[in-house]
């Protein structure tokens, strides 16, 4: 093998060792099988639970809902003249599409200024963060993954104003996960992965 095809081999090698798996798992709708192909997710959703009291199957149905377990998630594209891309939708990334402005502040409160959102222990812990701020400012127990979704979505301000009554996608898509949360607390009591 020649010295460029031998120096290609190892660089191709090297390249893919680094970045992290960013891919979804592969069976989404069961939470055992989740935490089987990605035991470090459980790792993440306990130390979150611990610190912030939100239960595991509440953060794994808005991570569910927000980036499908994709670490490196994004909003779509915009198009001008349905071609021309014009930047992404929001800023929102990462598991738990954290927006840039949120992510900072989150950042500058806990301390955490090295975080990443798409690191898993990051984005929980950025999740049990706002979820006790949606606690504190409207209420919302950290169990009720429906409500506690709505505010995530709204945002603590549009929550209170109650802006998704107007957003008929927005309700279905809560009840969607409030429905999975409890779907997967009832496989997380019967699975080994999560104890």
């Amino acid at each position: 093998m020649s010295r460029v095809l031998r120096a290609m081999v190892i660089v191709l090698a090297v390249a893919s060792c680094g970045g992290g798996n960013h891919s979804a798992p592969r069976n989404l709708d069961d939470a055992c099988a989740i935490l089987k192909q990605r035991p470090k997710y459980i790792r993440a959703f306990r130390a979150t639970e611990r610190r912030w009291g939100v239960p595991v199957h509440v953060q794994m149905a808005t991570i569910y809902q927000e980036s499908k377990f994709i670490g490196d998630a994004r909003t779509p594209l915009r198009y001008t003249l349905g071609v021309i891309p014009m930047g992404r939708q929001s800023s929102a990334f990462g598991y738990a599409q954290a927006l840039d402005a949120t992510w900072d502040e989150y950042r500058d409160e806990t301390g955490n200024r090295r975080a990443k959102r798409d690191q898993i222990t990051d984005a929980t812990d950025f999740m049990g963060w706002y979820m006790n701020k949606t606690r504190a400012r409207n209420g919302i127990p950290l169990v009720d993954a429906r409500n506690q979704y709505l505010a995530y979505h709204e945002g603590h301000t549009g929550f209170a104003r109650q802006s998704y009554n107007s957003k008929a996608w927005l309700l279905r898509v809560a009840d969607e996960v409030g429905t999975r949360a409890i779907t997967y607390q009832i496989q997380l009591s019967r699975c080994r992965q999560a104890r």
